[in-house]
């Protein structure tokens, strides 16, 4: 298990400023050759004014015409399109065209999107030289789309309605122009964020109330503990601070880390923090998954710290793992005594119907007992740490986080087949994070009809401040998650910011 690697950052910088520029015009109908719209402003806008902001500052909802209002009047952006589709009837579906254009139209958080990716509240090629790939109803699939601003980004998205979008790296150049460079080298990934996909398929072989899409409240204990593990691992072990964990819409959580030096890795450095994390190694048919050397990597320590309630009361109790016969000739495999495998198979046996409980607590017992003369007591101690860790420890796909290159799915991106909303996961209560609990499209916009029908409309002069859409829903809380972290990481990146302008240009 390698050890933190050195990470260095990139010493450029972009410049901010504490206004977002209004988009510039342009023709979104004309495609490149990939058959998506193409924002032809490539170039980066600038602003002279310099001033210094306050995190609460950062965002001034009054007017925002990205979520759209039912209580405001029937004045439009002139680059927004209408923003009051028509009520959903209680039979539509989420997967229905109609249902996505209203969930991008009101709900979708495009300006805090934008502010994450671009790390300022100025466009810049952070955002500008962006991938995204867009899934159409059609299940077409476009990719090296690119757009200078989150206006750009949102017409777009109404105009081809994808049934979800991902993702991708900051490149050298705009992802759109690619073609035309003289060279195929010069176009490369720069940044992104280092990303973790931790998926419920993976653990197939060792739960026992769900398999493959089909997930439960006792199944997304796995979920969990992984965050638990790698969010802990990700802030001690390596520093890193700007971490969101999203959920995935079915079965499975992405953890997002928006830290400069994250961003800036190579895929050489992304391989080694993957490499750091991963434990559980081969597949359902193998033998023992979990090889650690003693004395246990502090992260591993810990890990078990962390983990061991949770076997309790998750794995032996919830999932009962050796409850048939054959899985129980798994846990025998990995005990290190063969005579006290005789006695505890021999103990079983006469009992088919003893839990998994019982039966963890029966390899001390008979330890005890002499069921071996030649039993090595820590041999012993350190099959069973490894149960655990092979039980609990996070099962990651390494493969995601490994290459700057790879697509993620964007937070907040209604999966196509719950129709629940990709949201963020509150990581101080992460425990109490319900995905079944998770609002579907149909069930968001459902709730501002309510709202609307509830709430009388104030008087144009009236002095009331107009509730947005998403705050008439139950999606509220999870924007303001969003919009928190968004905040934090841009007021990081203005100190970063500072921090350069005032090193002396003459030291070495």
């Amino acid at each position: 298990m390698p050890h933190s690697v050195p990470l260095q950052e990139n010493k450029d910088t972009m410049d901010e400023d504490s206004i977002l520029p209004d988009a510039p015009p342009a023709n979104i109908e004309a495609s490149d050759s990939d058959g998506g719209a193409d924002n032809s402003p490539n170039t980066v806008m600038q602003d002279p004014a310099k001033e210094s902001i306050k995190l609460e500052d950062l965002f001034d909802d009054d007017e925002d015409e990205e979520f759209p209002s039912s209580g405001l009047s029937n004045e439009t952006a002139n680059s927004s399109p209408p923003a009051s589709p028509p009520k959903m009837a209680p039979s539509a579906k989420y997967s229905d065209p109609e249902v996505m254009l209203a969930f991008y139209q009101r709900l979708f958080p495009f300006r805090y999107l934008f502010q994450w990716l671009n790390h300022s509240m100025k466009p810049s090629n952070d955002f500008g030289h962006r991938e995204f790939a867009f899934t159409l109803q059609n299940d077409a699939y476009l990719r090296y789309q690119s757009f200078a601003t989150s206006d750009l980004l949102r017409k777009d998205i109404l105009r081809l309605n994808p049934s979800r979008f991902e993702i991708g790296p900051v490149y050298t150049t705009n992802p759109r122009d690619r073609k035309t460079l003289r060279k195929s080298t010069a176009f490369r990934p720069l940044a992104k964020e280092l990303v973790f996909d931790i998926d419920l398929t993976d653990y197939d072989e060792i739960r026992t109330c769900c398999d493959k899409a089909n997930i439960c409240r006792k199944c997304w204990s796995f979920i969990t503990m992984a965050i638990k593990v790698v969010d802990r691992a990700l802030r001690d072990d390596f520093g890193f601070e700007h971490i969101m964990w999203v959920y995935s819409g079915r079965r499975g959580a992405h953890a997002w880390i928006s830290d400069r030096r994250a961003r800036n890795m190579d895929d050489q450095r992304r391989k080694a923090v993957a490499g750091y994390l991963e434990l559980i190694k081969g597949g359902a048919q193998s033998g023992k998954k979990v090889n650690v050397k003693r004395p246990l990597h502090p992260h591993l320590a810990r890990s078990l710290d962390i983990l061991k309630d949770h076997f309790q009361k998750d794995i032996l109790e919830d999932q009962d793992p050796w409850a048939r016969s054959e899985k129980t000739e798994r846990l025998l495999q990995l005990l290190p005594d063969k005579a006290l495998n005789d006695a505890l198979r021999k103990k079983w046996d006469a009992a088919p119907g003893r839990s998994s409980v019982s039966k963890w607590a029966d390899i001390d017992a008979l330890a005890k007992a002499g069921a071996s003369r030649n039993l090595d007591g820590k041999a012993l101690l350190e099959a069973k740490q490894d149960i655990v860790l092979e039980y609990t420890y996070p099962r990651l796909d390494v493969e995601v986080s490994k290459k700057q290159i790879h697509l993620l799915k964007s937070p907040f991106v209604v999966h196509p087949g719950t129709g629940r909303v990709c949201v963020p996961i509150d990581t101080r209560r992460v425990e109490s994070f319900d995905p079944l609990g998770v609002p579907t499209v149909t069930q968001l916009l459902g709730e501002i009809d309510e709202w609307d029908a509830e709430n009388v409309k104030p008087e144009p002069e009236e002095d009331v401040k107009r509730l947005q859409d998403y705050e008439k829903t139950s999606l509220k809380p999870y924007v303001d998650s969003f919009r928190t972290y968004v905040g934090a990481l841009l007021k990081a990146e203005k100190g970063v910011k500072r921090e350069k302008e005032d090193e002396d240009p003459m030291e070495f």
